[in-house]
């Protein structure tokens, strides 16, 4: 099923508010992703999906919007899949905790 653009931009910020709520809730800190293999498995799916859905947002879509680097997202989903053995988690740590709360209130007012 191809979706829209903006079908594609409600499920960015449905993962990007379930990633936050989970790290919220059960209270992850940076140091638990560095240490715990599962914490890292379980934050990894939801940020394949953001990434995927930003990857297939029109060329429009992506130009209209600048403002939000969209390789970058996609990219990171590119780099956790393809060599996830090789992932600097410390990254991964300041886009979760710096980035991403950022990223989600300018994706909520597309």
């Amino acid at each position: 099923m191809k979706y829209t653009d903006e079908q594609r931009i409600e499920k960015i910020v449905e993962k990007t508010e379930k990633l936050l709520q989970y790290i919220s809730d059960n209270s992850i800190t940076e140091m638990d992703i560095l240490n715990e293999e599962t914490i890292r498995w379980t934050i990894t799916t939801p940020l394949y999906n953001i990434g995927e859905q930003a990857y297939y947002l029109s060329e429009e879509y992506k130009e209209e919007h600048a403002q939000i680097p969209w390789a970058k997202i996609s990219g990171l989903r590119h780099r956790l899949v393809h060599d996830y053995e090789d992932t600097n988690w410390e990254i991964v740590n300041n886009i979760i905790f710096n980035i991403l709360p950022d990223f989600l209130e300018k994706v909520r007012k597309l």
